[in-house]
């Protein structure tokens, strides 16, 4: 096996993989609150790092049809929540490329560094 290498998104608040606390991404690339997924609230991120991405699925959304990847944290590879690959609804497409994050399965960290 080899050597595991890791990004840091940069900036003081950030979120981490509640399983084993590796960085996914920061507070700048928060887009919305308001997302829910199968263990409940969940936020939308513009860009996220140290994820592995499965294989493209469509699922039926409340917000429609979607073709989309589920994310699992690079280091634990427990699942943390989902990428948008494509929206059938030209209303959704803003998601497309952005990512969402079950809260359940990421947490929140300060870090020390100032930005």
């Amino acid at each position: 096996m080899g050597k595991l290498f890791l990004e840091h998104p940069g900036g003081r608040r950030l979120y981490a993989c509640a399983n084993c606390t590796t960085v996914l991404t920061n507070k700048r690339s928060l887009v919305s609150t308001t997302f829910h997924g199968m263990s409940g609230s969940a936020y939308l991120f513009n860009s996220v790092v140290n994820v592995l991405r499965g294989d493209s699925r469509t699922t039926d959304m409340r917000t429609g049809r979607h073709i989309v990847r589920d994310v699992y944290c690079k280091r634990c590879q427990k699942y943390v929540g989902w990428t948008y690959e494509y929206a059938m609804s030209a209303d959704q497409r803003y998601k497309e490329g952005m990512y969402v994050l079950e809260c359940f399965y990421i947490m929140q960290l300060q870090s020390a560094v100032k930005d």
